[in-house]
């Protein structure tokens, strides 16, 4: 089915490639006419069928059983980058490719666990229409496809040959055509996302969409997409849980705040704090005994007296601080702050 609408866009292409070019056209889509239209019969038939195919099936399939869906149908197509690696003669990539491929199938039961790229083994993304471009084969015009979206002539005819790469197409068609739809659906439903962003960033769609798509394949014909910054994830933001990050101008976890004011040392978090034995870490230094936060927690740093003179002292006893704390420790060893007389 994929091949014969291939096909039939081409002979398309053939029949009105004569006709559709003007003065108007933008240089590299001289096919714009005819791309716009099919451009909005793609966007019609997502938006009433795709999308709400897509959403449904998010709705009914939680995140991790999608997510190994994705990376199954991503397996297989390390075998179809291998093949395209080799044919462009990028040993170091093909035989990174062909490891994922047996590294995930071994250990990621089939597939549907992605263990390789976590180990250093990076994801490469090429097709036939590269292999052709890494050869000299110029790209032709732009040229949006029914149903497979944007491409150009080159990238068309390599679409033919990825068809048969794939070994999906190897497959019988009870099990491969209902693998087709699902891959279909799984790629929409990571989609989602991206989609919203366009209808609310793009003032022309259609522009949009050819731009980024012509500045994607050059990247990815230089060889610096893979090294790129990776892209936001579209996925659904429901799953994503609450954001991790700190709010700006919050204090970094484990860190408290450095009160300079001794007057303000009652109110520090952790200043009446009796759960642990001993001074956490980066606790205040309240150098003001006066200031001193009313704690009778244990393992308290602050100075305390006894809470009486020894019986027989002569002269001046021991000293008592102003204010001494209700439930001092009693081998306290530390120097009173104000004398009294007895």
């Amino acid at each position: 089915m994929k091949l014969r609408n291939t096909a039939l866009a081409l002979v398309a292409t053939g029949f009105i490639s004569g006709c559709a070019t003007g003065p108007d056209r933008k240089p590299g889509d001289p096919l714009e006419p005819m791309n716009r239209a099919v451009f909005n019969f793609n966007d019609g038939l997502d938006r009433y069928v795709a999308v709400p195919v897509a959403k449904g099936y998010q709705r009914v399939t939680p995140q991790p059983l999608r997510t190994a869906v994705s990376n199954f149908f991503s397996n297989l197509g390390d075998l179809t980058n291998a093949a395209n690696a080799l044919l462009q003669l990028k040993i170091t990539d093909a035989t990174e490719d062909f490891v994922r491929f047996a590294f995930n199938s071994t250990f990621g039961l089939g597939g549907l666990l992605d263990w390789a790229t976590p180990a250093g083994l990076p994801k490469h993304h090429q097709d036939f229409g590269l292999t052709l471009g890494h050869w000299g084969i110029p790209s032709g015009p732009y040229l949006v496809l029914p149903l497979f979206g944007p491409s150009t002539v080159r990238d068309s005819m390599g679409l033919i040959v990825d068809v048969k790469f794939n070994p999906l197409n190897y497959m019988e068609p009870a099990v491969r055509n209902p693998l087709y739809v699902l891959q279909f659906v799984s790629v929409r439903s990571d989609l989602l996302g991206a989609s919203d962003l366009l209808q609310q960033a793009a003032l022309d769609k259609y522009s949009f969409v050819r731009d980024a798509y012509t500045q994607q394949r050059r990247a990815r014909l230089r060889g610096t997409s893979d090294n790129a910054a990776p892209l936001p994830n579209y996925d659904d933001q429901g799953d994503s849980g609450a954001s991790s990050a700190p709010a700006a101008g919050a204090p970094a976890a484990g860190a408290l705040p450095n009160y300079a004011d001794p007057g303000d040392a009652a109110e520090a978090p952790n200043a009446a704090s009796g759960a642990a034995t001993g001074a956490p870490a980066g606790v205040p230094n309240y150098t003001d005994p006066g200031e001193t936060p009313a704690s009778g927690a244990a393992g308290s740093t602050q100075p305390a007296a006894p809470a009486a003179a020894p019986n027989g002292a002569s002269g001046t006893a021991a000293p008592t601080p102003p204010a001494a704390p209700s439930a001092a420790p009693a081998d306290s060893t530390q120097p009173a702050s104000a004398p009294v007389t007895q």
